[in-house]
């Protein structure tokens, strides 16, 4: 599990989710609204759909504002088109940073970018310059103390899994980004629900991080989480346990 997962994860156990529960329904209706526009308004046809659904769903989103989100985006009256955008750059040490966004003015989502990364002592690149070290995979993430790991090994392989990775108190399940909803659904009927399951970028070579430009690095992925137009932050950092619980300390 990347460095950045960890971190997500002890935010969540701080309940900073919480704190940021209005911004975060914003994105996932941005994105369920976009998702309909472009594949259709049928979570079981549509992948992108099913996966912004779930994930709202587990945000505790209400069953009328997610229907609500789907009809506006189907019906292409859900306000301005917003347009899929990456932004690629590098993070302290060195660390590569893939930003998705979903914005309706590419002029102010770059500055807002490029603002968040000079701020923290890295830089906006060019297009690609980062991103042949990403490759897209879908992931679903379990509590490590709530299953029985071989278990859930066996029965993910036996659902089309890619690998079964444990790491400190989580398991990722990791399959191919069009299989995901497949798996996760053969799972869930053997009784494994997942915490969360997404479509993410995985890293393939990671840079590792302590001391000031861990500290650094993870408030570059914070600010730049932070902004409206921002739904995805992936980085290439690696940093220890012991250095997540000193800085979240």
């Amino acid at each position: 599990m990347s460095g950045h997962s960890r971190w997500s994860t002890i935010k969540r156990k701080k309940g900073a989710a919480d704190a940021k529960r209005g911004k975060v329904f914003t994105k996932l209706i941005r994105e369920i609204g976009t998702a309909a526009r472009i594949g259709g308004g049928d979570p079981n046809a549509n992948p992108r759909l099913r996966l912004a659904v779930d994930k709202a769903r587990g945000a505790n989103m209400t069953k009328d504002t997610i229907e609500r989100a789907i009809k506006r985006g189907v019906g292409g009256d859900d306000g301005a088109a917003f347009e899929e955008v990456v932004y690629e750059g590098y993070g302290p040490g060195g660390a590569a940073i893939y930003v998705e966004a979903l914005t309706d003015n590419k002029n102010r989502t770059v500055g807002e970018v490029r603002h968040v990364l000079t701020k923290h002592g890295g830089n906006l690149g060019a297009s690609g310059c980062v991103a042949y070290l990403f490759e897209k995979k879908g992931v679903a993430l379990f509590d490590a103390a709530s299953v029985d790991l071989d278990a859930l090994m066996e029965a993910a392989l036996e659902a089309g899994a890619d690998d079964v990775v444990e790491s400190g108190s989580s398991i990722e399940v990791v399959t191919g980004p069009g299989s995901l909803n497949s798996v996760v659904s053969e799972l869930a009927a053997k009784g494994f629900e997942p915490a969360e399951s997404a479509i993410t970028m995985e890293a393939s070579t990671k840079v590792s991080l302590a001391g000031a430009h861990a500290e650094s690095m993870l408030r570059v992925a914070d600010a730049l989480e932070d902004l409206d137009d921002v739904q995805n932050v992936y980085a290439n950092f690696d940093i220890s346990d012991e250095e997540m619980q000193r800085i979240a300390g």
